[in-house]
């Protein structure tokens, strides 16, 4: 199951400042003395099981912790209620179901010419056979028997109850559709359609149905339809459903039950053309609790970002959409002025995602994870949108072994499930945007580095981690250009500097220039795993590095990345310049402007960050030897003759910093540029030769030590990587700028739930609609509740026709109580017999809302 990935490029590690934060710092923690610097527990351990059950069992009897992937609803309901009590269950919806579907050619006749010659007709080509589907398949019984109802029907790719995803799931209730569907009306539809395609010229003849089905050329037309056969439990039944459903429209289906590995090859890094699949059912983490979504349109809608058919790649055919590239753009670098036009056009961006049907929305997982209640000493953060996180494994407080040679060490015990029984399924490549595409490498990766931001588990806000700026000294004059996007009044100094790719050098970007916004920010150091300091140096490279594998400087470019590009740069456009002060900080002129938190603009214009690439994961980083080194391996070629790549492909090797033949070439890169005394371009003038040697032979050495190249800066480093047994190991990482209690009571908060919502059940425009709320409150990560109190806020929000929405204060009337109230006035001017949305939320402050939909029929 890949992760829904929260990657803006800048975005990614510029996030807003908490002033709080700053207390956090371990130089004014003298009162937490005896608590050590990094994580909680001294080791954590991980291990793959084959058989969800077993890894189960194994956590409900001690020998693992933590099971690090969710329990299907039908395995976790075997348990007896004694085993059940010795689990800390932790239910969160951060899974989801989707199809992808094949749309080649995408246009009419419809039709495709084989490399063998064979011409086919492809009914997903039709975009309104595809819009269709919404209506085919009853979402809710996926939900029902397969979820067991441990789940939520969903059409849009925002999770159902997160916060802000409310508006972008209205668009859905406004096309029409429904979580029961409507099958008749679908195969209608399938079928108004088909017949269309027949009367064309090229098809006349050609397309005819004949008894039950669909054929083309005197064949039955058969949709190739991947289904995971790895997800015994969830998309391999839900696949056979709907591929049944398919049938019933006229058109066979080829059931494909493969594994993970052969579907994601084909769906995400095959050629369409190659016309291998028409379907696959993608599973999907939501990799992030977020409160801005602006980033899921360009994932999961626009081409470019590329994870649609073709997956960006300028050799494959490409399912394209230059409308939802404009929108996810703007979207993703802060290009709208003002709160309505980021609104509008992100919806319009999911309602155009929705009409194309490329990527069909399917249900929400509500997710259990279970860890051994008796081996924890309290709970672990969790995301409140994606469950067992980087943050879980940072803040687990386990008790100390209590014999053996780790006597009095506290050491984590997280398994996996893995049906191939693998934790490396995809290149852990920290420059590529494949790179640790999968959730096993997730896991394992997110305690050991750190981004210079995050999005908080517990409520979504942008945290500062390993950098700081002053909101309050930004300069802000957003300003349109005429062209339409983002630019700015504030002065850009003539001395500030760009990297050139051409030239190899930073150059100083002259008078005349302006920007949306100018922030500065500085990078809280520490060190890196190979013992190394961090420093503006690896800042420096890491921007140069961006510049020069996104940029093509002439046709034999060897430092440039298709794929790379692709996202890189429209982030980096906004970019008008740099000044490197002498304090070790960075001001920053940036033509971005996020309209709808103004903390927000500051934070990814003013935080500062050492990452060069890999931007599906935001907290992926590595020193700039091991970028440098990963560079001229591409560039430059290997010494044991590999051609090695940033971007998956058949014809090349990814590169993988944790596989055994590419550890060796980068090691033997690095002998190398020890030989030359090699200083890359961006850094001459900045680093000795001398200076660089040293970094060069520290990580050498670190290869040597450990076998593998991942140096990175968080808590945790890998002591051993084993991938014959399929173990790794990580060490906690005692050199670190935070102490391992701040984190635990700088989460905690707390957060209300909202119960249950009575409708009124037959309103009427002649008297108020009164809404009856029960909520409750928890202290997270707990989840002990109390009733809410009136120090909470509830609200009504209804939505209407034109988009806008009217809030009423709902009054609380005892503990655990509110009532809602629209008064009849306000209900006159509605439409009878029309559905309204009426969503309910309630707040403390700060902290993300709890948000119920509900509907309001007039009658």
């Amino acid at each position: 199951m890949p992760y829904l990935f929260c990657s803006h490029v800048r975005r990614f590690y510029m996030k807003k400042v908490l002033a709080a934060l700053a207390i956090g710092l371990c130089v004014v923690a003298a009162s937490t003395a005896q608590v050590k610097n990094g994580a909680i527990a001294d080791k954590v351990i991980y291990t793959v099981s084959m058989d969800q059950s077993l890894a189960m069992k194994d956590v409900v009897e001690g020998k693992a912790d933590v099971f690090f992937q969710a329990v299907p609803p039908n395995i976790l309901r075997t348990l007896s209620e004694a085993d059940k009590a010795k689990l800390d269950i932790y239910a969160v919806p951060s899974g989801s179901w989707s199809l992808l579907l094949n749309p080649i050619p995408n246009k009419a006749p419809y039709t495709w010419t084989k490399t063998d010659g064979v011409t086919e007709f492809n009914p997903l080509a039709i975009r309104e056979v595809r819009f269709a589907l919404n209506w085919l398949i009853n979402r809710k019984k996926l939900v029902d028997e397969i979820l067991l109802g441990d789940g939520d029907p969903m059409f849009t790719a925002m999770t159902p109850g997160q916060p802000g995803t409310y508006r972008y799931n209205l668009v859905a209730s406004k096309l029409g559709m429904t979580a029961t569907g409507n099958e008749r009306k679908a195969i209608g539809d399938i079928e108004t359609a088909m017949t269309a395609a027949s009367m064309l010229p090229e098809n006349k003849g050609k397309l005819v149905k004949v008894g039950k089905f669909w054929q083309y050329n005197g064949k039955d037309i058969a949709i190739k339809f991947m289904i995971r056969v790895d997800d015994p439990n969830g998309r391999l039944p839900a696949g056979r459903y709907i591929a049944d459903q398919i049938e019933k429209a006229g058109i066979k289906v080829e059931r494909l039950e493969w594994d993970r590995s052969k579907c994601s090859k084909l769906a995400y890094y095959g050629n369409p053309a190659d016309y291998e699949w028409h379907m696959y059912t993608e599973g999907w983490g939501a990799g992030a609790t977020r409160a801005w979504w602006d980033i899921t349109v360009s994932q999961m809608y626009s081409p470019y970002y590329g994870y649609m058919p073709g997956g960006a790649d300028p050799a494959n055919w490409n399912y394209t959409n230059d409308r939802l590239d404009e929108i996810g753009q703007k979207g993703m670098n802060g290009q709208f002025l003002t709160p309505d036009d980021y609104w509008a056009s992100n919806l319009e961006g999911v309602e155009l995602g929705l009409k194309d049907a490329v990527r069909i929305q399917l249900a929400t997982q509500l997710d259990k994870y279970v860890a051994n209640k008796a081996r924890f000493n309290g709970r672990m953060a969790y995301g409140m949108g994606d469950g067992l996180n980087g943050w879980s494994i940072r803040t687990a407080d386990v008790k100390p072994e209590t014999s053996g040679a780790a006597k009095g060490q506290k050491i984590l015990r997280v398994i996996q499930f893995s049906a191939r029984g693998s934790l490396f399924m995809s290149s852990w490549d920290p420059i590529g945007v494949d790179g640790f595409s999968d959730v096993y490498a997730g896991a394992i990766i997110d305690p050991i580095c750190d981004a210079s931001t995050f999005e908080s588990p517990n409520n979504a806000s942008d945290t500062p981690l390993r950098t700081k700026y002053d909101v309050k000294k930004a300069k802000i004059q957003p300003k349109l250009q005429a062209d339409g996007s983002m630019g700015g009044t504030v002065p850009v100094p003539a001395t500030a500097v760009l990297y050139d790719s051409a030239t190899k050098t930073w150059k100083t970007v002259g008078a005349g220039k302006t920007a949306a916004v100018e922030a500065t920010g500085s990078y809280i150091g520490g060190k890196w795993h190979n013992g190394q300091a961090i420093t503006m140096d690896d800042v420096r490279h890491a921007m140069a590095f961006q510049v020069e594998w996104a940029t093509k400087d002439g046709e034999g470019d060897k430092y440039f990345d298709d794929a790379y590009s692709a996202q890189y740069v429209p982030a980096l456009a906004p970019n008008q310049g740099f000044v490197f002060n002498k304090d070790g900080s960075m001001t920053s002129y940036v033509n971005y402007f996020f309209a709808p938190e103004l903390n927000r603009t500051v934070a990814t214009v003013a935080a500062v960050a050492i990452k060069a690439g890999n931007p599906g994961r935001p907290q992926v980083t590595v020193p700039w030897e091991v970028s440098e080194a990963l560079g001229l391996l591409v560039a430059e070629g290997s010494k044991s003759g590999t051609v090695y790549s940033f971007t998956n492909s058949d014809a090349v090797t990814e590169v993988d910093v944790v596989a055994a033949k590419c550890v060796a070439d980068i090691k033997a890169k690095l002998e190398d540029m020890v030989a030359k005394n090699h200083v890359p371009a961006s850094l001459k003038g900045l680093v000795t030769s001398a200076q660089a040697v040293q970094r060069y032979k520290a990580t050498i050495a670190f290869i040597d030590k450990y076998g593998h190249a991942f140096v990175s800066n968080g808590p945790y480093m890998i002591a051993n990587l084993d991938t014959n047994t399929n173990s790794v190991t990580l060490d906690a990482v005692r050199d670190y700028p935070y102490k391992s209690d701040y984190w635990p009571k700088y989460f905690r908060q707390q957060i209300t739930t909202i119960d249950n919502v009575k409708a009124p059940t037959t309103p009427s425009k002649k008297a108020d609609a009164v809404f009856e709320i029960s909520a409750s409150s928890f202290v997270y990560p707990e989840t002990a509740s109390t009733p809410l109190t009136s120090k909470a806020k509830v609200e009504l929000k209804l939505q209407l026709d034109d988009g806008t929405e009217k809030v009423y204060a709902a009054k609380y009337t005892k503990p655990g109580m509110f009532t809602g109230t629209i008064p009849a006035k306000d209900l006159a001017a509605l439409k009878s017999g029309k559905a309204y949305t009426v969503v309910v939320m309630s707040y403390f402050g700060a902290e993300a809302p709890a948000v119920v939909p509900t509907s309001l029929v007039l009658f």
